[in-house]
Formats: structure tokens, C-alpha cells, sequence
């Protein structure tokens, strides 16, 4: 384990974002991943920030709603797309994607949401501030993307640990 900046080749794990990354929150007893495609990496409130966005008909939603904390896992290669194909298509609520994708999950350094055992870089973050989306942000041309009209809430989570395994 290699102890990073958490904006190191930032451009590169945007990049791979873009592809599917593993959001992880631990509420109570219950643990859920998601699959996350859009975030946020910077400095906001002169804190290094972790901004991530879950629809409020998730599953993870509703724990991220109980938690004061949550995970990122970028996974390193192509390895895991199958995992995070089937992270992003299919709910907690219905099916246990850990067991079903193989995959293990490792304690968090500095947080109680557990991050991903795969190689990769790991966030852990606190979240120290919520809001909900407000619909009018978006371009017209992107209402389609919600016809349930179920926008998103935008976590902003400080970063508490950044690192990356192999």
C-alpha cells in the first residue's frame, strides 16, 4: 500500500471515473457499493474535497442519508469492468454485489466505510456537506437522463486518506 497525494495523475483517474468507479458506504451493518461515472476532485472550504452525486431512488442513497462517511475505489486496468458494469446496473436492495462480483471488501483507514480489495487508488472521505440537485442547474438537453425525476444529491466528502494498492 503506497500512501498518495489524493491529486496525483489526477487527470488520469478522472479519465477512469469516467469509466465506472466503486462508490462504498457503511451505515449501521449495512455495506453497499455503486458504480459512480461523474465526481469531483479539488479544494473547496481549503479542504481536499471528494464531490460525488447518488440519484435519491439508490439504495446507496439511503445510506449515504445514515453515514458521515463513504469510499472510492478506482480500479487500476481493466480487471474490474465487469464488476463495475454489474455494480451499475443492479440494486443492493435486490442482490448482494460483493458475492455476486467476487469481490472483497477491506476496513478503511480512517473511516468505517470499507473500501474495495482490488488494485487500485482508494478515497476515504467525511462528509461535511450535502445538497440536493436543483433541477434547474441542468441543460434541457440532459432531461432525459432523469425520467423520474430523480436528481441527484451531491456529497461533498473530505478526504481523509488517499492511497493506492496493488
Amino acid at each position: 500500500m503506497q500512501t498518495r497525494d489524493y491529486l496525483d495523475n489526477a487527470d488520469a483517474l478522472m479519465a477512469r471515473i469516467k469509466q465506472g468507479a466503486f462508490l462504498t458506504v457503511k451505515a449501521g451493518e449495512a455495506v453497499n457499493t455503486m458504480t459512480i461515472g461523474w465526481a469531483t476532485i479539488g479544494i473547496i472550504w481549503q479542504r481536499p474535497i471528494f464531490m460525488v452525486a447518488v440519484r435519491d431512488s439508490r439504495h446507496t442513497f439511503t445510506l449515504m442519508e445514515q453515514a458521515d462517511n463513504f469510499t472510492v475505489t478506482v480500479p487500476a486496468g481493466s480487471a474490474h469492468n465487469k464488476a463495475v458494469a454489474f455494480c451499475g446496473t443492479k440494486s443492493g436492495r435486490d442482490v448482494d454485489k460483493f458475492k455476486e462480483c467476487g469481490l472483497a471488501l477491506q476496513p478503511g483507514q480512517r473511516v468505517a466505510s470499507p473500501v474495495i480489495a482490488i488494485p487500485g487508488v482508494h478515497y476515504e472521505c467525511r462528509i461535511v456537506y450535502k445538497s440536493a440537485m436543483d433541477p434547474a442547474l441542468l441543460d434541457p438537453a440532459l432531461e432525459n437522463l432523469y425520467p423520474q425525476k430523480d436528481y441527484h444529491t451531491l456529497y461533498f466528502g473530505e478526504i481523509l486518506a488517499c492511497y493506492e494498492t496493488e
